[in-house]
């Protein structure tokens, strides 16, 4: 008998009444992909039940989909709050905790979380609402809990490349496939006196600071 993998994958999405899964194609895109590549289970019936469950919302909902390798699944939901308009998140850079940019997880999403937890540990959440990780050649990889975005000369979003060591996320792969995105590896002097964003499926694009 082959080994299941000892970890769950985990969707965390955003559900509206009358609308469903928020960006829910590409929710589904990237669940589907990580169970075929990883070899888990067929995922369909988890999926429906996600589904189902973003039908019968009636305000905005934070839905979270965990799944196991042997087709075993969770779904829990809770209210959804947004941020209020005008947000802008301190960010700052972890030292001690850095990413493998060829670590074979990193681009699924995943309870493997311990190096996240690891780089958020670091850094007081009263000193930073967000903490950005670096992989082994000093490039910026992603927030422990959003992908990242630097805007253009030109006002297009620059965002890391999965080769840097980052997660697929649904709302990077949104705006790049909407062209309002494109990839190249960054540096943290990248960040300096730029407009720079952070974000994920679930709250959208949120602005931010680097603290210095």
């Amino acid at each position: 008998m082959t080994d299941r993998p000892d970890f769950s994958l985990i969707e965390t999405m955003r559900a509206e009444p009358g609308a469903g899964v928020m960006r829910g194609n590409l929710h589904r895109n990237r669940f589907f992909n990580s169970t075929r590549k990883l070899g888990f289970a067929d995922p369909a019936m988890a999926w429906t039940a996600a589904l189902e469950a973003a039908r019968t919302v009636e305000a905005p909902t934070r839905l979270r989909l965990e799944f196991w390798a042997d087709g075993r699944y969770d779904i829990q939901s809770a209210a959804f709050q947004p941020l209020a308009e005008g947000t802008v998140w301190t960010l700052a850079i972890a030292t001690n905790t850095r990413l493998a940019s060829n670590g074979p997880l990193l681009r699924h999403k995943t309870s493997h979380r311990a190096i996240y937890d690891a780089a958020r540990a670091e850094i007081s959440r009263e000193d930073a609402d967000e903490v950005l990780l670096l992989n082994e050649k000093g490039e910026v990889c992603e927030g422990a809990i959003t992908n990242l975005f630097v805007e253009g000369d030109d006002g297009v979003l620059w965002t890391p490349p999965l080769s840097s060591g980052c997660l697929a996320g649904v709302l990077r792969t949104a705006l790049i496939c909407g062209k309002k995105a494109r990839v190249r590896p960054l540096q943290p002097s990248d960040l300096t006196g730029k407009t720079v964003l952070v974000g994920n499926s679930l709250r959208g694009l949120i602005a931010a600071r680097l603290k210095l």
